[in-house]
């Protein structure tokens, strides 16, 4: 059975886009960060995006055509390349990566079904579609990559009226003042 792990970039206040839709501070610039990314990623089978995260990540289809990219970059191309991708979106026409494939609607059972076929980890990205698997009891890890950086306001790490009970499993701090907070759903 696969672990359903909530993975974002967030602000020290908790947000995973400022009020206008940013997150260029955030981005793991660093040799180290991203390479840890790519580390933990590495379990990953699958993906699950709304269209926004997915039309952001989808960069990745072609990344590694970008001429002079570091090798923790296309590293990172290549475990998003080999990925299955779910996206959720009533507006998306057509899914512009192989291996992905649009879903009309987010139905927990199926990501029950899915996690419990599955013989790699899912990932479920971006705060408004992990809130529905986090109402839904199907998040068995978080996973906060904490920037040093307060944005004041915009989409929220963590939806409002949940809660759960959760478990330290790793903290990490790296150079740039980046920290990794790992926290396992009990129960």
């Amino acid at each position: 059975m696969a672990r359903l792990v909530y993975s974002m970039i967030m602000s020290l206040d908790g947000y995973t886009e400022d009020e206008h839709g940013r997150f260029g501070w955030g981005a793991p610039e660093d040799e180290e960060v991203h390479s840890y990314v790519n580390e933990l990623a590495s379990s990953f089978g699958t993906y699950l995006y709304g269209r926004r995260m997915y039309e952001t990540m989808v960069y990745w289809e072609t990344a590694h055509a970008v001429p002079d990219q570091p090798q923790f970059v296309l590293d990172w191309a290549r475990q998003w390349q080999a990925a299955d991708k779910i996206v959720y979106s009533r507006t998306l026409a057509e899914p512009r990566s192989a291996r992905t494939r649009n879903e009309r609607e987010f139905d927990p059972d199926a990501v029950r079904r899915l996690k419990a076929d599955a013989e790699r980890d899912i990932t479920v990205d971006g705060p408004e579609l992990a809130a529905h698997a986090m109402r839904a009891g199907l998040v068995d890890e978080f996973q906060m990559f904490v920037c040093p950086a307060i944005v004041g306001g915009g989409k929220r790490f963590f939806p409002d009226g949940v809660r759960l009970d959760l478990e330290l499993v790793e903290e990490r701090r790296f150079r740039k003042g980046v920290v990794v907070l790992r926290y396992a759903a009990r129960g």
